[in-house]
């Protein structure tokens, strides 16, 4: 396959009713690693996330990938803080984007079985997806992202409203996918997950990057002044 690496966003901006709500950003996403975005709320992290995936449509700007644009849609996915499931059963769930793309029935009955079992769900396989716990369902919903194996995957706060067993569930499932080959960009509100996941960090504030850097140094040594803040715990305006 060809690689959809680099991702490059170039002076990207996104306006609603003529308020800029992100932007201008101008970033590369290189193909290794797990990303995490943090910021305060409402500083557009979300909507990064979006134009980067090619979801939320630019005022201005560009967003360029190292193929072209019908496969470099094919190499991602995304998660959403909500879960998205399908009206079905956990099984067909897990199979829709196998069928989407072609995998054979062998082939798909291998992947569901081995990824309900990564999610306790083997023996839920029939059970409608509606019915199953929130944790339950974005479980389901981050295999469903993870099952075609893609280049690279987003995640808006996947574990934000998760009691602690799904939350670590879900981050060994990122952990394997990241060394597995998945590049990872992730928005978290939770510092120590940001710790225990990242390689790297982004800060994010009013709509623009206001600091990058690798992880630990992002943690223990920023060199913005809102960043130290935003660790510390400082309510920022």
């Amino acid at each position: 396959m060809v690689s959809l690496f680099p991702l490059t966003l170039t002076e990207g901006l996104v306006r609603r009713r003529g308020r800029v709500i992100m932007g201008p950003v101008s970033l590369t996403v290189e193909g290794r690693g797990l990303t995490v975005l943090m910021g305060p709320n409402g500083a557009g992290k979300s909507t990064l996330l979006k134009a980067l995936h090619g979801i939320e449509r630019l005022s201005a700007g560009r967003l360029g990938h190292g193929c072209p644009s019908d496969q470099s849609h094919a190499a991602q996915a995304f998660v959403f803080q909500t879960p998205v499931v399908l009206r079905r059963s956990v099984a067909a769930n897990l199979a829709y984007p196998l069928k989407l793309h072609g995998v054979g029935r062998a082939e798909r009955a291998r992947l569901i079985e081995d990824w309900s079992a990564r999610i306790r769900l083997s023996d839920r396989l029939d059970q409608p997806a509606a019915r199953l716990s929130g944790g339950e369902r974005q479980k389901l919903a981050t295999a469903r992202a993870l099952i075609r194996s893609p280049q690279l995957l987003f995640l808006d706060e996947p574990t934000a409203n998760l009691d602690g067993r799904s939350t670590r569930e879900i981050e060994d499932l990122l952990r394997a996918a990241r060394d597995g080959g998945t590049r990872i960009v992730m928005a978290t509100h939770d510092f120590a997950q940001a710790r225990r996941l990242a390689d790297d960090a982004w800060f994010m504030m009013n709509g623009r990057i206001v600091e990058t850097g690798p992880s630990p140094q992002f943690f223990d040594t920023p060199t913005r002044s809102e960043t130290r803040a935003f660790l510390r715990g400082d309510i920022l305006e």
